[in-house]
């Protein structure tokens, strides 16, 4: 067993976010383990660009309303304690509510995240359904 050192906190480039997210690395799994595990906080209305994962990707939401949504889907409101599943090469994008800064655990296997185009205005400010009972 060992302690591991922590790299400092990353902000999340322009190209693949709209507003500003940081990172944290927990996991970067080195030969022969793919494992990866990033804390990302997000401002309010941050969210990510269009993406997909070849090996999928899990989100924890830890704190906050996190919006997801694949392509042509519906935005889905998580909240904390909520595990959502993105499958293998299915475009997504996630991010902060417009009025609440959000936090998730995200875990993926590799480094091969195909990039797409911004998420507009439009396509954030889309009908949303909540994870809670009701909504």
């Amino acid at each position: 067993m060992k302690i591991l050192k922590q790299p400092p906190t990353t902000k999340l480039p322009a190209e693949w976010f709209t507003g500003d997210a940081w990172a944290d690395v927990i996991q970067r799994g080195e030969d022969p383990s793919r494992a990866r595990a990033n804390m990302v906080r997000f401002a309010p209305g941050a969210r990510t660009a269009w993406h997909s994962h070849s090996l999928g990707q899990t989100l924890y939401i830890v704190e906050g309303v996190a919006l997801i949504q694949s392509r042509g889907g519906e935005i889905i409101e998580a909240h904390p304690g909520d595990i959502v599943y993105t499958p293998p090469g299915e475009e997504h994008w996630h991010g902060a509510a417009p009025d609440r800064f959000m936090i998730h655990l995200a875990m993926w296997e590799g480094d091969d995240a195909t990039w797409r185009e911004h998420v507009t205005d439009t396509e954030y400010n889309g009908p949303r359904v909540s994870t809670r009972t009701g909504s």
